[in-house]
C-alpha cells in the first residue's frame, strides 16, 4: 500500500507534551535521564540473560522478550519527544507518522501479550511445579513467543491500516508528542466511525482478555501460595509474583484510562499525561523492578561483574 497517496497532508506538526516554554528544558533533561535509564536497564537485562546460562529458563526467556520490547518501544517514542523540547517546531512526515504509529501499536500490543504469557508461566511454576518442565518446554516457549509477535502484528496493522484509509486535509497539528491513534482521528476530514470501532474492539480485547487471564492466573497462584507451609517458600513466591503484578497494574491501568472512556470525559492533555506512564515510565520501571526485586538476577549480575574484573 502506498501510504503517500492516502492523504493530502505531507507532514504533521507535533505539539509535544506541553506548550510552556519555561519548563521545556527541565523536561528535556528529565526525559533524557529516563530514556538513558530505560536503554541501559533493558539492554543490560537482555545482555545479562543472554550471557548467563543460569538464567536460560522460561521465566527469563519471557523477561528477555519483555526487555527487548521495552527497549524498542521506548526508542520509537522518546527520541521524537526529546526533539520537541529543544526545537521550535517538531514536524514528522506523513510516512514517518504512520510508521511510528505502526511500531508503537506493535510494541504496546506485544507487551500486553508477553505479560499474559509471563503470568501463565508463573501459574504453571507455582500451581503445577511437577509438570513445569514439560508444559513450559523450549518448543512451547518459542511457540508462545511467535504468538505474541504475530498477534501484535495483526493488532498494529488493524490500527494502521484503518488510519491509512483516512484523508487528512488542512489540519496537520497533532495535539500530542507522538502519532497516537486518538489525536490523529481528531484531524481526519473523513468519517472515523470504522476506526473508532476498531479501537474499541482491539483495545477492549487487549485490556480485558489479558487482564482477565492475569487475574485468573494470580487467583490460582495466590491460593497455592497460601497453602505453602514454609515461610521462606511463601516469601520467595510472593516476591517473584509481586514484581509482575506491579508492572501489570501500571501498564494496563494507564492504557485503559487513556483509551476505554467516552471522549468527553478525558481531555487530550490528560490523555498525554496518561500515555507517558505506559510509553515512557513503564519501560523504565520494568528492568528496575525485575532486577532489584529478583535475587537470581542480582546473583547473575555479580557473577558477570566478577568474571569481568578477573579477565
Amino acid at each position: 500500500m502506498d501510504i503517500g497517496n492516502s492523504s493530502l497532508v505531507a507532514e504533521f506538526i507535533l505539539v509535544g507534551l506541553t506548550t510552556y516554554s519555561e519548563i521545556q528544558l527541565p523536561l528535556f533533561f528529565l526525559f533524557l535521564g529516563i530514556y538513558i535509564v530505560t536503554v541501559a536497564g533493558n539492554l543490560g537485562l537482555v545482555t545479562l540473560i543472554g550471557l548467563n546460562s543460569y538464567l536460560h529458563t522460561p521465566m527469563y526467556y519471557f523477561l528477555f522478550n519483555l526487555s527487548f520490547i521495552d527497549l524498542c518501544y521506548s526508542s520509537v517514542i522518546t527520541p521524537k519527544l526529546l526533539v520537541n523540547f529543544v526545537s521550535k517546531m517538531n514536524t514528522i512526515s506523513y510516512a514517518g507518522c504512520m510508521t511510528q504509529l505502526f511500531f508503537y501499536c506493535f510494541f504496546v500490543n506485544a507487551e500486553c501479550y508477553v505479560l499474559v504469557v509471563m503470568a501463565y508461566d508463573r501459574y504453571v511454576a507455582i500451581c503445577k511445579p511437577l509438570k513445569y518442565t514439560v508444559t513450559m518446554s523450549p518448543q512451547v516457549c518459542s511457540l508462545l513467543a511467535v504468538i505474541v509477535y504475530v498477534g501484535a502484528f495483526i493488532a498494529a496493522w488493524a490500527h494502521t491500516g484503518c488510519m491509512l484509509r483516512l484523508t487528512f486535509c488542512d489540519a496537520n497539528t497533532i495535539n500530542h508528542y507522538m502519532c497516537d491513534i486518538l489525536p490523529l482521528l481528531e484531524l481526519s476530514c473523513t468519517s472515523t466511525h470504522i476506526n473508532e470501532l476498531v479501537v474499541l474492539i482491539v483495545v477492549g480485547f487487549d485490556v480485558s482478555v489479558p487482564s482477565l487471564n492475569i487475574i485468573v492466573s494470580y487467583s490460582f497462584i495466590l491460593s497455592s501460595i497460601l497453602r505453602i507451609r514454609s515461610t521462606e517458600g511463601r516469601s520467595k513466591a510472593f516476591s517473584t509474583c509481586s514484581s509482575h503484578i506491579i508492572v501489570v497494574s501500571v501498564f494496563f491501568g494507564s492504557g485503559a484510562f487513556m483509551y476505554l472512556h467516552p471522549s468527553s470525559v478525558l481531555s487530550m492533555d490528560q490523555g498525554k499525561v496518561s500515555t507517558v506512564f505506559y510509553t515512557i515510565v513503564v519501560p523504565m520501571l520494568n528492568p528496575l523492578i525485575y532486577s532489584f526485586r529478583n535475587k537470581e538476577v542480582k546473583v547473575a549480575l555479580k557473577k558477570s561483574l566478577s568474571r569481568k574484573s578477573f579477565s
